[in-house]
């Protein structure tokens, strides 16, 4: 499975992160995931929020255009991006490396 893949209105992304990871950043992983390092802990969610911000950052989107779709609790996580999926495409093949 590819890190991400596109869908009707927006892009489907796999990251796995790294919570109190210092300084965040999201970059190339594995050709399976998106890698992420997040400062917050993750504890009642905080990493969790950190990550949709992030992500919402990187791509260039409202915070409220990326969800959580699996993974709350486990390092590796599904979220869904609302957009074009062309432009987020591209966003994520340069993220990719």
């Amino acid at each position: 499975m590819s890190a991400w893949r596109p869908c009707d209105d927006g892009i489907h992304i796999a990251v796995r992160v790294t919570p109190r990871g210092g300084r965040e950043a999201l970059g190339p992983g594995t050709p399976e995931h998106f890698a992420a390092r997040i400062s917050a802990p993750p504890v009642d969610g905080a990493a969790n929020a950190a990550l949709l911000a992030l992500v919402a950052r990187e791509f260039g989107v409202a915070k409220r255009s990326v969800t959580l779709t699996g993974g709350a609790t486990a390092r590796l996580k599904r979220l869904h991006i609302t957009g074009d999926p062309a432009t987020l495409g591209v966003i994520a093949t340069e993220r990719m490396g």
